[in-house]
């Protein structure tokens, strides 16, 4: 069973398109990390796939049916953007307002609810970070919580949309050691979106890589290659490879972290939303 399927999807908002007859498949318990230069079209990706953006033509099948809202067999971890609401809340009550899709206070907790909350902290080593007050985290922190969000339901199909954003390295090596976790242990499907390859290289199975309307996806030797990634720039690309690590250049510019530097900033601050 496939667990994302794109068949010649072209994907059209504000008068361009920002996929253009894409096809990829996705198989199940596969880890897959999306990468693209900004407005690229990472997130309109995810967000078809969940069914909250439309197709101009084509089809998108999730776990071997079409795309559809609310898809509980599909967990979402959404761009986090800007400080986190409500302070003094609990980790444990920022993952429970998921779990009961309602305004804190209104709805109690059965024992169903707090042992599949339990479940999901578990799975992502935070059981100890929600018992503290959600401003007292650090943004590798947060994000576990909220990557513990996504797994409520035990999806079979896991959408991370830029978790790695304004973390340092060791935060970034830590998600991403989460992330092939999950995929190990519950053989669970991964999309992965990142603005760098290199803190995935060595966790994902395939990339898939967004540029001028396209989607080529394969092994990373395969993808990230010069002529490959000049085509979907649209520019000359050369890929420089040093040990394990990747340099995608444009002349004297390292495309992926100039990228980053410029929507997002240094350090551990958080930018705005914006499609990848």
């Amino acid at each position: 069973m496939s667990a994302l399927r794109f068949d010649a999807v072209t994907i059209r908002l504000g008068g361009r398109d920002i996929l253009s007859a894409a096809s990829f498949v996705i198989e199940d318990g596969e880890f897959i990390g999306m990468l693209g230069a900004n407005g690229a079209g990472k997130t309109t990706l995810m967000r078809a796939a969940l069914g909250l953006t439309p197709v101009a033509s084509g089809a998108i099948r999730v776990l071997d049916r079409p795309a559809t809202r609310g898809n509980a067999a599909v967990g979402y971890m959404p761009q986090n953007r800007g400080r986190a609401q409500g302070q003094r809340l609990t980790g444990y009550d920022v993952v429970a307002s998921a779990a009961i899709g309602a305004r804190f206070g209104l709805v109690r907790l059965d024992k169903a609810m707090r042992r599949e909350i339990d479940w999901a902290l578990d799975h992502v080593d935070a059981r100890a970070l929600a018992r503290r007050s959600i401003g007292e985290l650090s943004g590798g922190e947060r994000q576990r919580l909220l990557l513990s969000q996504a797994l409520l339901g035990r999806p079979r199909l896991l959408l991370l949309d830029e978790p790695l954003i304004s973390l340092d390295p060791a935060y970034q090596k830590g998600v991403v050691d989460i992330a092939r976790r999950l995929r190990d242990e519950l053989n669970i499907a991964i999309l992965f979106s990142a603005h760098e390859l290199n803190p995935l290289v060595n966790a994902i199975d395939r990339v898939l890589y967004l540029g001028g309307g396209a989607a080529v996806i394969g092994p990373v030797d395969e993808v990230v290659t010069g002529p490959v990634l000049s085509r979907l720039y649209g520019a000359e690309i050369e890929v420089v490879r040093v040990k394990e690590r990747f340099f995608v250049m444009a002349g004297d510019v390292d495309v992926e972290r100039e990228a980053h530097r410029h929507e997002h900033g240094h350090g551990h601050g958080h930018g705005h939303a914006q499609d990848g």
